[in-house]
């Protein structure tokens, strides 16, 4: 299978407070999708950081009696603290008060002043402080004239602003999302569809968009040319995806094709406006070559997901008191292992159209079921087995229908790539546990604890004990974008730490090959060590 270039992204946070639930789940899909990418081979790049330029952050700072430069520098390093300890493999960490955004940000700005698709107007109309969103008047008609977020009343403005030439890239926007077709070389495309059937009735009423702001308080980027206007936060924001990636090395993977997770509140930034800006900047000089002589790639695909709520229903988040912050988080990992707490956001989160519920209870439960008592417990089960009946070695012999596991095993894999292709998690960790199911029963249909006590049929039992190693470990491969941890100390204690090696600090698996059958080595000496997911008892 030939690698491919591949780049994924968060949305960058806003700094006002510390990160939580909702931060760190978009960052674990995220970072899941990127391991996946890196075991097979694939040339990846995955960026996430903060906002620091929203008006809340001067606020908030001014609360505090700091500059919202402190403000932003102390809750930047929270948040890029707490992505440390999950184990993010983030390849960069964007902070738009660096120069290097700054800069990039200022010169695509001057650009498209200088080719006309941002000019000086004044806008009149709602606008969404909470959300720092303006508003445009069926939508805020069609709410009551209160934020769909955070439901406090929008305010009234005027001011003196730019604006971006939204309108003029409706049709070629409407294009790539209704007919799937490419545009200039390019496709574009939001999931799931209902967000996309969401955006393109929004993006049929487009307005062109205030793109600066008054008031800022030297918090923010200039427009060009005129001191008295700041950056819209949102546009400066969106402008990271590229920013970071603006260098010889690194453009390389925008032009492959960004795949940006955000949730669902900020669709339409990212579904209408980011794709029309680039769009604006891939006719203007230098864009109309960026890269090879080609021309500025728009991103692959903008996936919204949706929320997590309270058992109650209620969306989790800091004003309402009922988020889960770094310390609830850090209680979570202490009892049940990092691990868990990846497995269950990736594969139990709002990855679709429909809200998911966090508690506890399911927490639990979903850490027994698919963890402790399905690949920790198999994993426990077959090394003790080997231990006792093999003298602790892999034997010395060829599994025992190959063919037969070898088929399911393509076609469990094949499942599994076309389960992450459309980002169904849940999905391709499930072919994991399907595996692993097929271990528990071979060994309930074979007994082969029960044909051990037979010495003339110990041949037998490690035939046997050597096809549900294997599996094991191909399994094992499947699961280490989920449970990474986990999978690195089995593959020690079968002989596999080569794959660990292979993985360390951003490298490349072969997930074609260490997927196919027949791979441990005789005479490799098995570890049995602890159980890798202990099962939860509720006190």
């Amino acid at each position: 299978m030939t690698a491919e270039t591949f780049y994924v992204t968060t949305p960058i946070y806003y700094v006002n407070d510390k990160p939580h639930l909702g931060h760190v789940y978009t960052t674990i899909v995220a970072d899941v999708v990127a391991r996946h990418h890196r075991l097979k081979g694939d040339d990846t790049f995955f960026l996430t950081g903060v906002d620091e330029h929203a008006a809340k952050v001067s606020d908030r700072a001014a609360e505090q009696g700091l500059s919202a430069q402190q403000w932003a520098d102390q809750n930047a390093a929270a948040f890029s603290d707490v992505f440390e300890r999950l184990e993010m493999t983030n390849d960069d960490f964007v902070r738009t008060s660096s120069h290097r955004h700054k800069d990039n940000v200022t010169a695509y700005v001057r650009t498209l002043l200088d080719s006309g698709d941002v000019y000086a107007g004044q806008y009149e109309g709602w606008y969404d402080a909470g959300q720092e969103e303006y508003v445009p008047e069926n939508k805020a008609a069609g709410n009551g004239y209160k934020s769909e977020v955070t439901g406090k009343p929008l305010v009234r403005k005027k001011e003196k602003n730019y604006f971006f030439k939204l309108t003029a890239y409706r049709d070629e926007l409407l294009t790539l999302l209704e007919r799937h077709e490419v545009v200039n070389g390019c496709r574009f495309d939001v999931q799931p569809t209902a967000r996309r059937n969401e955006i393109i009735n929004r993006i049929k009423e487009a307005e062109d968009v205030p793109i600066s702001r008054t008031g800022a308080g030297g918090w923010g980027i200039p427009v060009p040319g005129d001191a008295e206007q700041t950056i819209y936060v949102w546009i400066d924001a969106l402008f990271n995806y590229l920013t970071y990636v603006d260098t010889d090395d690194r453009r390389k993977y925008w032009q492959a094709g960004a795949v940006h997770f955000i949730a669902k509140d900020i669709l339409w930034f990212h579904a209408a406006i980011w794709p029309a800006l680039i769009l604006a900047l891939r006719k203007c000089p230098g864009f109309d070559a960026w890269h090879e002589g080609e021309p500025l790639a728009l991103p692959k695909l903008v996936y919204s997901h949706s929320y997590w709520v309270s058992e109650t229903g209620e969306k989790m988040s800091k004003s309402l008191g009922n988020f889960l912050d770094p310390q609830a988080i850090d209680n979570y990992v202490n009892v049940f292992g990092l691990d868990a707490l990846r497995y269950f956001l990736a594969t139990r989160g709002p990855l679709g159209v429909s809200d998911s519920a966090f508690s506890e209870d399911l927490f639990v439960d979903v850490y027994n079921s698919d963890l402790a008592n399905t690949f920790g417990n198999s994993c426990s089960r077959v090394t003790k087995m080997i231990g006792k009946y093999l003298g602790g070695k892999i034997p010395d012999l060829t599994t025992e229908d190959t063919a037969k596991w070898s088929g399911f095993v393509e076609q469990l894999h094949l499942r599994y790539e076309a389960s992450f292709a459309t980002l169904e998690l849940s999905d391709a960790a499930g072919e994991g546990r399907t595996l692993i199911r097929q271990v528990d029963s071979h060994i309930d249909e074979t007994a082969p604890f029960k044909l051990a006590k037979d010495e003339s049929k110990l041949p037998e039992v490690a035939t046997i004990l050597l096809t549900c190693a294997e599996a094991l470990r191909i399994a094992s491969v499947l699961l280490w974008p989920f449970i990474p941890d986990a999978c690195e100390v089995f593959w020690s204690r079968i002989g596999c730490g080569h794959y660990t090696r292979a993985l360390a600090a951003g490298g490349s698996g072969d997930l074609a090959q260490w997927v196919k059958w027949g791979q441990l080595q005789p005479g490799t000496a098995i570890e049995i060590g602890e159980a890798l997911f202990p099962r939860y008892q509720p006190k």
